[in-house]
């Protein structure tokens, strides 16, 4: 009679453990590009600005148009940039983030230029409420059985048959 050797458990765990490596480390394989959004101030670019020097046109020649300026005054500019990923069963990823912020006086001219950080963020509440429309809190019962008795297409339903003095017609 011949005999048949049993694989340890460690031998039958090997395989396994091997397919499951290699399924993870796929991971990284099918991750998606970095794309870059936004207006990219590059810190060289940034580096040839001269405070005092530059107008809005040399700045407008070297980085291109602003991403964002102030609100109420032309006077700030904002170029806002970010890297982000998207990864495989994950939200996209927000990598680096950059945002910097010129000023510039009454005639033009660049008076400071800084970059903001993750210090300088505030965190923004979200309110959850919704404001209330009418007509939108039916019941299935009302929303199956609401338009009967209404006034139909053609005059056809209630108040056809409606004279003068809102009696009967006849």
């Amino acid at each position: 009679m011949a005999s048949r050797t049993i694989p340890a458990p460690r031998a039958r765990l090997a395989p396994g453990l091997v397919a499951l490596g290699l399924l993870l480390g796929g991971c990284s394989v099918f991750e998606a590009p970095p794309v870059l959004r936004g207006n990219r101030a590059d810190p060289e670019v940034i580096a040839q600005l001269s405070p005092g020097v530059q107008t809005k046109a040399d700045v407008r020649a070297l980085l291109g148009s602003p991403s964002a300026t102030g609100t109420f005054d032309d006077s700030e500019w904002y170029y806002i940039s970010s890297v982000t990923r998207i990864r495989p069963a994950q939200n996209p990823g927000v990598e680096n983030q950059r945002v910097v912020t010129m000023r510039f006086d009454p005639q033009g001219v660049l008076q400071s230029v800084s970059e903001l950080g993750p210090k300088d963020m505030r965190d923004v509440a979200v309110v959850e409420r919704t404001t209330p429309v009418p007509g939108t809190d039916r019941t299935i019962l009302q929303a199956l059985f609401g338009n009967i008795g209404r006034v139909g297409a053609a005059g056809l339903g209630a108040g056809a048959d409606a004279g003068p003095g809102g009696g009967p017609g006849r």
